[in-house]
């Protein structure tokens, strides 16, 4: 097994500002694993939140033995970047190796569109407006919000898109008492599901908090080990692939997420269509699905996911799986 890792860089159509900070650009690696005949492919997007940067993803992977498989890597790396984009390139090569598809071998019925959401920058209440009304024809928006201004961006988005359905993604930027204030206002305006509002190392404040808008781990929430967790604190938990450690445990994580009663939402970092294509099969039936990391590049893959009315539609074999 030849393993190959680089570096890819993809400008973004504007700058895509959090809570947290902005950017221009999408920095991924690209991972190639060759049997001689055949080539698989997967993406992943270190993430510093989570203490990833490129060289220490990279050096992950090159410390691996040359003869890896998905059921070894589960052993070999623990959730996170480096494991995802293996995981997600030996799907691939599985894949052409038998000549099907990747929702085949995981026995999977055939895939279909989903509607995705479509993230609004953070931004002043006036750009957030505009963006907003410029993207009014999406039925699903998702505004990143976090900081102590939120209500007069939230009124204004509501104001530029009044008909689409509206997500609040607040990137731990929250305390249990602004939601608690907030949450009316929630309601008020039609918020359909707040992502992560306390801090994953604070979200014990949750308990017993009345949650009138469903709330979601997303920082707290990493692959099956997270799920005791999470007991009497979340609705729904938003599954990304990079913090998987890829769509093998993603798979796995849903099924043990709906076993225990939770909603899933499907999200995804700022990355390629390549690393969108394996969250597809995850996203399946969820009640929110967040795969728009394409939609805000200015270029992309060739052979790229497809968007349009009906959502996200499953990748082609050129592109994954």
């Amino acid at each position: 097994m030849q393993i190959e890792v680089s570096r890819d860089v993809f400008k973004l159509a504007q700058v895509f500002t959090i809570s947290r900070g902005s950017r221009t650009e999408a920095k991924v690696l690209t991972v190639k694993v060759s049997d001689g005949t055949h080539q698989g492919w997967g993406e992943c997007v270190p993430y510093a939140r989570y203490n990833e940067t490129l060289e220490s993803v990279e050096a992950e992977i090159a410390a691996l033995p040359a003869e890896i498989t998905r059921q070894s890597l589960m052993e070999l790396l623990p959730a996170g970047a480096a494991r995802n984009a293996l995981d997600c390139a030996l799907w691939d090569l599985e894949a052409k190796r038998a000549g099907k598809r990747a929702w085949e071998l995981a026995g999977l019925s055939a895939p279909g569109p989903e509607i995705t959401a479509y993230t609004l920058s953070l931004d002043t209440p006036d750009a957030m407006q505009a963006q907003a009304a410029a993207n009014a024809h999406r039925p699903l928006l998702k505004i990143k919000l976090g900081t102590p201004d939120d209500m007069p961006r939230l009124e204004a988005v509501c104001a530029g898109a009044p008909e689409a359905k509206i997500i609040v993604d607040a990137n731990e930027g929250w305390s249990a008492e602004v939601y608690a204030d907030l949450a009316p206002h929630l309601v008020r305006l039609g918020v359909a599901l707040v992502e992560q509002p306390l801090p994953a190392g604070d979200d014990d404040a949750l308990i017993g908090l009345e949650r009138p808008v469903p709330v979601c781990a997303d920082e707290s929430c990493h692959d099956r080990q997270s799920l005791p967790d999470l007991k009497g604190k979340y609705d729904v938990i938003n599954i990304k692939i990079d913090k998987t450690g890829g769509l093998t445990e993603a798979l796995k994580l849903r099924d043990a997420a709906l076993a225990e009663g939770y909603d899933i939402m499907v999200g995804c970092m700022v990355g390629s269509s390549l690393a969108m294509a394996p969250a597809t099969l995850v996203a399946q039936g969820a009640l929110v699905t967040d795969l728009d990391g394409p939609l805000l590049l200015a270029e992309d893959r060739d052979n790229p996911l497809k968007f349009d009315e009906a959502g996200v539609h499953p990748p082609s074999a050129a592109l994954w799986g």
